[in-house]
């Protein structure tokens, strides 16, 4: 009988044991699981999610390319990108690059936080922290719209041009994709500013 009964409190202290062991394994987990995923970026993707509709289609690392009608190879890449039932040609993109292959063997990079790709017109427009290297030249601005029909770039809202000749402050650059031309443009009649190396 004194052996039954010390059977069971060793049992009821083994069970109560393992209770705890389990109990204080899954919490601790929970606790890891919620210091990889910081608040800010929880809040970020439910912020995400919140603002795609749902009859959105939404992709992830997508890349898209092709030929301009200027013959010209290029290649459109996204972290994440969606469109709409009613409008499958336009692709709304966030961190976007793009890369543009010219026939003379020179190459454009843009890069930008979000992007428009009409995929019929084959139209692309980058907004958001835009940075485009062409050349040893980088460009700095906030807006860049690309007409595959006029086969030409332009760049708006405090465009930044970098080069080894200098700097340039502009209101409006437009780069002629077929004759690899840049055209500085100031609205208003404002002056340009220019930093320029002539050496």
């Amino acid at each position: 009988m004194q052996r039954k009964k010390r059977l069971r409190i060793i049992q009821a202290s083994l069970f109560l044991i393992g209770a705890f062991v389990v109990f204080f394994t899954f919490y601790e987990k929970k606790n890891v699981e919620e210091r990889i995923i910081s608040e800010e970026t929880q809040l970020d993707i439910e912020k995400s999610l919140s603002q795609q509709s749902e009859n959105a289609d939404v992709f992830y690392n997508i890349e898209y390319s092709g030929l301009d009608l200027a013959g010209n190879r290029y290649i459109l890449k996204s972290n994440e990108a969606s469109n709409k039932e009613d409008s499958q040609e336009i692709v709304n993109m966030i961190t976007v690059e793009a890369i543009f292959f010219f026939k003379d063997g020179t190459t454009l990079s843009v890069f930008s936080d979000e992007g428009i790709y009409n995929n019929k017109t084959l139209d692309m427009i980058f907004r958001k922290n835009v940075k485009a290297f062409y050349e040893g030249s980088e460009l700095y601005a906030q807006k860049a719209e690309y007409s595959n029909s006029e086969s030409f770039l332009i760049i708006t809202e405090n465009v930044k041009l970098k080069d080894v000749k200098g700097e340039i402050f502009a209101d409006k650059l437009l780069f002629d994709i077929k004759s690899q031309k840049l055209n500085i443009a100031s609205i208003n009649d404002n002056k340009i500013n220019a930093n320029i190396n002539i050496k």
